[in-house]
Formats: structure tokens, sequence, C-alpha cells
């Protein structure tokens, strides 16, 4: 009775959708800590205006990762839904950090002081985002054009956009608190942006609880047909999941423009579409929509961006970077395939079984 119940729990352990991620980040873990295990030291310093702050190389992960994380919530609703991705997410957070900086600074690249409150730049931004997300998501939706094809408009005219909010000026902001939302609030160690990913993730766990978001989004993306026999609305449930995708964009629109308190039109989340889509690739999520993990695609969001820390901490080249990383991530998300954790349940199963038999 001991061993079925053993078989039948490392069964499930396998065959759960977060296994693969959690093994990932583990795994990457392990190696670092061979290596080199001052990977995991970190150290209480001070910034340039006396701050205390943590840093080393978990802070990065944490740090740069977040980014991702908020991302990945998004691209894991649009994913679900239509069976396709959005990859003009990087274009449109340029579009969401030009106009947040073109609210803050007014008419004048250079203002002494900012023109508005930060909080009614990020709602215009929020509105901004959410335009281009309704934009995608009608295409999508309404006109039935595939999610790629119709994301590649905005992810070839998206940074032309950015340019054009600002005149092709590259506007900078001096006042130190805008600076908060990229960097570390005065008084608290922990990078902002580790902060904010936590606050949607908390939020994007109250909607998936008290509403259908996920119920419907699942729904839609197993079986369109059937969902609408059944009274849902798949045009709808596709279109809100764009521009859910807008919001999570614009919070990262204003977290990379944060960073610098300024803007590069050609580079502010460059590719990042491509690791967001990763994300929830390794989080073991079907590309080809239907039923997702919300949890197991932010793991994989920080298992990118702890992959990505340790090829830059043994020195590859930032242009060799992306080869490295996809034929690691090749191996993980091939590793995440149902037919691979099937065949790794059944081979276990054998294993436990001859031991069972040997010892009896």
């Amino acid at each position: 009775m001991k061993d079925m119940k053993t078989k039948f729990s490392v069964k499930n352990i396998f065959r759960n959708q977060i296994f693969i991620p959690i093994a990932a980040m583990l795994l990457l873990l392990i190696f670092n800590l061979i290596l080199d295990p001052s990977f995991f030291k970190v150290t209480l310093g001070y910034n340039s205006a006396g701050n205390p702050v943590l840093s080393g190389y978990l802070i990065t992960i944490l740090d740069s990762g977040s980014e991702l994380a908020i991302l990945a919530i998004g691209m894991t609703l649009v994913t679900a839904a239509t069976g396709g991705q959005d990859i003009s997410v990087g274009a449109t957070a340029a579009i969401a950090g030009s106009v947040i900086l073109r609210v803050l600074c007014g008419g004048n690249s250079r203002p002494e002081h900012m023109q508005a409150p930060i909080i009614v730049a990020f709602l215009v931004a929020v509105l901004a985002s959410m335009l281009c997300g309704a934009f995608n998501g009608i295409l999508v939706a309404y006109f039935k054009i595939q999610p790629m094809v119709a994301t590649l408009i905005l992810y070839t005219a998206g940074r032309s956009i950015a340019a054009w909010i600002n005149n092709n000026e590259l506007p900078v902001i001096s006042d130190e608190s805008f600076s908060y939302f990229g960097g570390f609030i005065p008084g608290i160690c922990i990078p902002t942006p580790f902060l904010i990913a936590l606050l949607c993730i908390i939020v994007t766990v109250l909607v998936m609880k008290f509403t259908t978001l996920g119920l419907y989004t699942q729904a839609v993306g197993i079986n369109e047909h059937s969902s609408k026999l059944n009274g849902l609305n798949p045009i709808f449930i596709k279109f809100i999941t764009f521009v859910i995708l807008g919001v999570c964009v614009a919070v990262v629109g204003l977290i990379k423009v944060s960073r610098i308190s300024t803007i590069n039109y050609s580079v502010i989340a460059k590719d990042i579409e491509m690791d967001a889509i990763l994300a929830v690739a390794l989080g073991g999520n079907a590309l080809g929509g239907g039923k997702f993990n919300m949890t197991a695609s932010i793991i994989g969001a920080y298992v990118i961006q702890c992959l990505t820390t340790t090829l830059y901490k043994f020195n590859v080249q930032s242009d060799a970077l992306p080869a490295y990383k996809a034929v690691v991530v090749i191996l993980l998300v091939v590793s995440s395939a149902p037919t691979v954790r099937a065949w790794f349940t059944k081979t276990w199963a054998g294993i436990t079984a001859k031991n069972v038999k040997e010892v009896g």
C-alpha cells in the first residue's frame, strides 16, 4: 500500500505543470552553487543618495525578472484565450514610456520640475497601452487575424510612434522621485520593481479567485465553439485579454523609463516579448491555448532572468547571449512537453517497480 502511495505521489509530481519551471530554477541555482558560491552572496550597501540597498546576483534576478513576470501575467491570458502570442509588447512598452515622459515634461524636454503628478502620467500611459491592446484585440477577436500577424503591426510601427510622441527628442526627468519606480524607495532596501511585481501578482490572484476570468479564458481557449454554446462570448474574452496585457505593458513601461529617467526608443524593452513568450512556454502552458497555470508562468519568468544573469556572470558576450539562451530554453521547453513528462513518469514507475520486486 505504501509503495502504491509513493508511486502515485511521484507520478503526480512529474505530471504537475509547475514541476518543470521549479526544476529548471533548481538546476540553475545548483549549477551556480557548484561553480561559484558567490552567486548567492547578498550585501547591504548604500546607493549614491546614501540610502541602504541590497545588491547581488539574486537581487538582480528579482529586480530585472520582475518586469518579465508582470508581462508573463498578461501574455499567459492572451495565449490561453487565443492560442497565439502578442509580439508587440516591447514596442507598446516604448509607447507607454514615451507617453509618461511626454506628460511629465510637457512641452519642455528638460524641465526643472515635473509638469504633472506621476500617477496622472501613469494613468494616461495605461490608457494608451490599453488602446494598443484593444487595437490588437479587435484584429484578433473580431477580424480573426492570427495573433502573431495582427500584433506584427505595432511591433513594426510602435517604436516610431513612441519617438513621434516626443517629437524624436529624448526627454529627461531630473526629479529624483521619478527614479524610485525603477530603483529603490528611500528606506526600503528591496528593489521597487519587485514590490510592483508582487502587487501585480496579488491583484491577479484576487481577480482569478473572485471572478470567472480564468475559467472563461480557459474555456474559450480549449474550445471556442463549445464555450459559445454555453453562453460565453469568445470575441469579448479574447479582446479583454489583450486589454489586460496592455495594462501590464504600461506598468513595465513605467519601470523602464524610471530606471534611467529618459528613454531610448530603439533599445527600451528590446526583445522582451520573446522572453515573455518563453516564460509562458517554460511554465508548461500550451502555446496553442487552453488550460494555463499563472504561477508556473511567473516562476518561468524568473527562470529566464536567472539564466540571463548566469550567462552574463560567466562573461558571455551580449551578442552571443540569445544563442546560448535558445539552446538552454529549447531543452527546458522540450522537457516540459506532455510526452516527455509522460516518458519520465513511465520510466520512474518502471524503476520503482523493479526495485520493489528486487527487495521482495
